[in-house]
Parts: structure tokens; C-alpha cells; sequence
């Protein structure tokens, strides 16, 4: 089991909150690289992971040329361990929404693809990440964009209003998935896509890291098992659902990145070479039906 009990739940979304908006602070404050950071692979000490171009969770997700379309702000933003923008097929004139935004970095590059008969939100609850979306918003003069502040929970757009919805390494860290994937489905047009990067597991982790909050916010512990997001997908009612891996993480990726906790550096040897390989950025697809 994947979620945390209704007690933890606010408990870990303020922690989310409070890494994310630090990690907001710092781009905003002009700090560069120190705050090229990943959402999803926080240290345990709350402060971030390695994200040079070489890292190996959060290194080259994008293209030089999609580098060039964006300010420099929301590159050095990017909360993400993978690139759904690439990924998903965007045409022009569509409504894309992007849920945990973070700096904006997908949302503006979406802004591009649907062109300006399409529209694209981004939906983050941190308000430092949505002044720091704004900055950049304002720098790449988008006009086909809305940040919108609430939880990817609970989304504040209507039902059936979105064409694809899009996500960068963000649903691993709800406590509540389950009420993620019921709200993408309800804002999805008949027909509209799922397409999302987010962190998975092939099997199961140690019980000690799935218990361990600081792990949890790290991404590893609220990562879904692969076969489990897809039953989950099918429970709110999704189609045609898939899991693609795109990067696989070793141990040694982890710790290069700063991203374990004391549960996971407590792990024995053989238990971190049944870990190599399981911990997986991918891919996911999925669409609501046709009315």
C-alpha cells in the first residue's frame, strides 16, 4: 500500500510544501545552480539532489532547443525526472494541464506546442513556485497560460475541460493517488489523454522505506509499483493504460544524487542490489473513454 493513513496526509503535503517553496526561494533569490533541483529526489535533509546535465535522475531531460524556448529561470527549476512534453503527443489547439507546475517549465514548452489557439494550466500549491511560474511566465511573454493555485487532488477546473493532462514526477508524492487519478479522469475530455513521467517500481520496497516519511517525500516510498498504477488507472476508469520505463535508477544513482534517507541508507547490501534497477522514471499513458 501505497498511500499514507488521512492522519499523514496533510502532514506529508506540508512537507512537500515547505522543500518545494525552499527550493522556489532560491531560483527567485538568483542562487542558479544551487537550486536546480528534482521535486521528487529531495534529500533527506531538505535540501536537493545533484542535477548537473550528468545526473543521473535529473540530467538531460531536455534538449538544447527546448532549452532555448524557455527562460533560463524555469530550466533551473525543473522539479522533474522526466520530460512528458517530448513524450506527449500535443497538436495545436488543445488544452494541456500540467499538475504540480512547479516553475513552469512544461507548462510553457505545452504553451508552445498547442500554439495560440491552444491554452495551457499548471497547477501547483506552493507559492513560492507559483510567483517563480509567473516570473517566467512573464519573460517567455506567454499569453496562453494560467498558473492556478490549489492540489492536484482536488483541481480547480471544471469537468471535461482539459484535452491532456500532464505530469513531471509529482503523483508519486501525493498521499492520496487514488483521488489524483479520479480527478484527471473527471477533468479530461471524452478522448482526452493521461500522460504522464512519474517515478515507479518494479515490485516491492523494503516495508521500512515505504514507512519512512522522509523517503516518502524523496519520492522512492510514494513511488506505485508498476502493475498497481496501472489497476489504479483502471479504477478511475482510464483505458488503454501503459507503463514505459525511460530511465532505471540504481543504488549507487540514488546516493550520488543526495536523494536517501537514513531508512534507505540502513538498507543491507543485498537488499540494495534487489533495489538496482527497480526504481524507474517512466512513461505513462492512458485516455478516457469516447462519451
Amino acid at each position: 500500500m501505497t498511500d499514507h493513513p488521512l492522519t499523514s496526509r496533510e502532514e506529508v503535503r506540508e512537507i512537500v510544501r515547505q522543500k518545494y517553496g525552499a527550493a522556489a526561494l532560491t531560483v527567485l533569490e538568483g542562487a542558479g545552480e544551487a537550486a536546480c533541483c528534482t521535486g521528487n529526489a529531495l534529500a533527506a535533509d531538505g535540501g536537493c539532489c545533484g542535477s548537473s546535465a550528468k545526473d543521473a535522475i535529473t540530467g538531460d531531460l531536455y534538449s538544447d532547443a527546448q532549452a532555448a524556448q524557455i527562460p533560463e529561470a524555469a530550466l533551473l527549476a525543473s522539479l522533474g525526472c522526466g520530460n512528458p512534453t517530448a513524450l506527449a503527443e500535443l497538436h495545436p489547439g488543445e488544452v494541456v494541464l500540467d499538475l504540480g507546475s512547479g516553475g513552469g517549465i512544461d507548462v510553457l514548452l505545452s504553451a508552445r506546442r498547442v500554439g495560440p489557439t491552444g491554452f495551457a494550466y499548471g497547477l501547483d500549491m506552493t507559492d513560492e513556485m507559483l510567483a517563480l511560474a509567473e516570473r517566467n511566465r512573464a519573460a517567455a511573454g506567454a499569453e496562453n497560460v494560467r498558473f492556478l493555485k490549489g492540489h492536484i487532488e482536488a483541481i480547480p477546473l471544471p469537468d471535461a475541460s482539459v484535452d491532456v493532462l500532464i505530469s513531471n514526477c509529482v503523483i508519486n508524492l501525493s498521499a492520496d493517488k487514488d483521488a489524483v487519478l479520479r480527478e484527471a479522469f473527471r477533468v479530461l475530455k471524452p478522448g482526452g489523454r493521461f500522460a504522464v513521467s512519474d517515478v515507479v517500481v518494479d515490485g516491492r520496497l523494503p516495508e521500512s522505506i515505504r514507512r519512512d516519511m522522509e523517503a516518502y517525500v524523496g519520492c522512492v516510498a510514494g513511488a506505485m509499483e508498476r502493475q498497481e498504477y496501472l489497476e489504479r488507472l483502471a479504477a478511475a476508469g482510464f483505458v488503454e493504460a501503459g507503463v514505459e520505463p525511460t530511465r532505471r535508477y540504481t543504488f549507487s544513482d540514488l546516493e550520488a544524487s543526495q536523494c536517501c534517507s537514513k531508512e534507505v541508507a540502513r538498507l543491507t547490501e543485498e537488499e540494495r542490489l534487489a533495489l538496482d534497477g527497480r526504481v524507474m522514471g517512466a512513461f505513462i499513458r492512458a485516455r478516457k473513454p469516447e462519451a
